[in-house]
């Protein structure tokens, strides 16, 4: 098991990874909408912070020689699913077409108040990290 820490990415705001390879798994912790340099939240409607999410789980990925395209399971919290509809545009612009499987819940309360955190597990090559 390797621990993975990208310093492009926001940092952990508690006692974790941002990923972890297992084999030819990534299992990639739920990310918010946080700004890598400032640890703000981005945005303050669902669409500008899943574009944020989706840049954080991109740059994880990509630190380990992976993609969107990877991504096999996600799973979507929302603060309320009234915002299903605006995150699913962007969520799927984002993919360009890619549709791994998918959960979507409403959650009583996200870290910092943000209205949306997705966390997924990507393939990666063998070989590669």
């Amino acid at each position: 098991m390797k621990l993975i820490n990208v310093p492009k990415a926001p940092s952990a705001v508690g006692p974790y990874s941002h990923a972890v390879i297992q084999g030819d798994l990534i299992y990639c912790s739920g990310q918010i909408p946080l700004d890598p340099k400032t640890m703000e939240i981005i945005g303050k409607d669902i669409e500008a912070q899943t574009e944020q999410v989706m840049r954080n789980i991109e740059s994880i990925l990509k630190y380990v020689d992976s993609g969107l395209d990877k991504i096999v399971k996600a799973t979507v919290f929302l603060a309320n699913l009234d915002d299903f509809h605006g995150m699913n545009v962007i969520y799927e612009a984002a993919l360009k077409g890619h549709k791994p499987a998918r959960s979507t819940f409403q959650v009583a309360k996200l870290p910092k108040d943000a209205l949306i955190e997705i966390e997924c597990i990507a393939v990666k090559e063998l070989g590669n990290n």
